[in-house]
């Protein structure tokens, strides 16, 4: 059995969530894996564990340890929810995708930034998931400021590209159809 992987691919607060929870609650045989879920038990059950500095190692192995359960041990189409915005990063979750036979696909929301702006000022989403941002403005900024990389058609089976609400219907549908032909 053909198995899909489907990654969100975005800035915050630009429906990456929302979107896999969606997505999830229509394919049957699905889970999503957000990291967001993962900082925040990490941040209210093992702050002292957390690196002080650069990356959160703790948080990518806590991760990592759900996608191999999930990979290794079900039956389940993968739902990855986090931003994924940097291609080598994101290149080695593909790979490691495509080596256990996974059909990939990464569902990317390009919204304008006024919107994402709008959202952040009108959210009543959990700071629970920060250990180096203040806020979310400030995450839209670091994103902002640094080098992302865009998806691109080779990296995978399918690219579907988010630029309003929308269009969100559609590509829901679209990868229900996919799923089915798996």
């Amino acid at each position: 059995m053909n198995r899909l992987l489907i990654m969100t691919v975005g800035k915050t607060h630009s429906g990456k969530t929302t979107f896999a929870n969606n997505l999830e609650s229509i394919l049957q045989q699905a889970v999503v894996i957000d990291q967001d879920n993962h900082a925040e038990f990490i941040n209210k059950h093992y702050k002292k564990l957390r690196p002080k500095e650069g990356q959160n190692t703790l948080k990518f192995t806590v991760t990592n340890a759900i996608v191999e359960y999930a990979t290794e041990q079900s039956n389940f189409d993968l739902i990855l929810s986090n931003s994924n915005l940097n291609k080598p990063a994101r290149s080695n979750v593909l790979r490691y995708f495509y080596d256990k036979g996974f059909k990939c696909i990464i569902v990317y929301f390009e919204l304008p930034i006024e919107v994402l702006k709008e959202r952040i000022e009108q959210s009543q989403r959990s700071k629970a998931i920060f250990r180096s941002a203040s806020s979310f403005m400030e995450v839209l900024e670091r994103q902002e400021k640094s080098k992302l990389d865009e998806p691109t058609k080779d990296e995978v089976d399918h690219l579907f590209v988010i630029k309003n609400q929308e269009e969100i219907t559609e590509v829901i549908q679209k990868i229900k159809t996919i799923s089915k032909l798996k």
